[in-house]
């Protein structure tokens, strides 16, 4: 996983705040939860809101990132922040919801990946999930091409990427045999972006910071970032009123297990 700057992240924190709001308004509201965990938790706001959502509730949050954790820790000292990847996640005391938004992507091997969260769950736990729907076109795609094609190319090789595309059957099917109540859906978010050069800020603080990390000299970092503005320019116009409209879509599971 890349490491994260909090900073950059919550640049764009109302943009990235609505999807995981709109997946919290979907956990059933019969659930009484005692244990929750929310996994890649990033600076904690969404475990905030589920502790004052089930102020009965335990609440733990799980992130790889230090910086990231130590937001949350200056938010609520009360919530039980822990340092952990999400692939080796084991709870002592079976959760009563796993909540997680925008972090699974990161993580290998979905059709067991999935199946073993809600096995970790109490009996009539809730998984409620949200990954971006990471397609091959728009800026993805042009990063990756612009990686690729300039001297930079064998540096920037073998950076970790999220994995490529993702469609919602399989989730239903992984998932149906584990579940009493099952929900899996896809919501295309279009965003309209202010300033000078929004996608490069967007995707700064994620997706983009390893390719930085990975230049030693400033003037051919700023090369690199050159090229793909010039294609982000092309593909992501700015619209007359100024704005650049930035489609993302994003796939979510709300499970209930059996």
């Amino acid at each position: 996983m890349p490491v994260w700057d909090p900073d950059i992240y919550q640049r764009y924190k109302a943009y990235r705040d609505r999807p995981a709001l709109d997946l919290m308004l979907q956990i059933p509201r019969d659930l009484e939860p005692r244990e929750i965990w929310d996994l890649g938790c990033g600076t904690g706001e969404h475990a905030a809101l589920l502790a004052v959502r089930h102020p009965s509730a335990r609440v733990h949050g799980l992130d790889t990132s230090p910086e990231m954790l130590a937001r949350g820790r200056a938010m609520r000292a009360d919530i039980d922040w822990v340092l952990g990847d999400i692939a080796t996640f084991a709870p002592e005391i079976p959760p009563d919801l796993i909540f997680t938004n925008a972090a699974l992507q990161w993580v290998d091997d979905h059709a067991a990946l999935f199946p073993r969260l809600m096995g970790l769950l109490a009996p009539g736990g809730v998984l409620a999930c949200q990954i971006p729907v990471v397609a091959d076109d728009g800026w993805r795609r042009s990063l990756r091409e612009v990686a690729a094609d300039g001297p930079w190319a064998s540096r920037l090789a073998d950076i970790e990427r999220v994995r490529s595309g993702v469609d919602p059957r399989p989730y239903h099917d992984w998932l149906s045999p584990l579940s009493q109540d099952l929900d899996v859906w896809v919501t295309t978010y279009v965003h309209a972006l202010g300033g000078d050069d929004p996608i490069v800020d967007w995707t700064s603080g994620t997706s983009l910071r390893p390719y930085l990390e990975a230049f030693s000299d400033p003037d051919e970092r700023a090369a690199f970032l050159t090229a793909w503005r010039e294609r982000l320019a092309v593909d992501y116009p700015r619209r007359d009123d100024g704005a650049t409209l930035f489609p993302f879509t994003r796939l979510f599971v709300v499970a209930r297990r059996r």
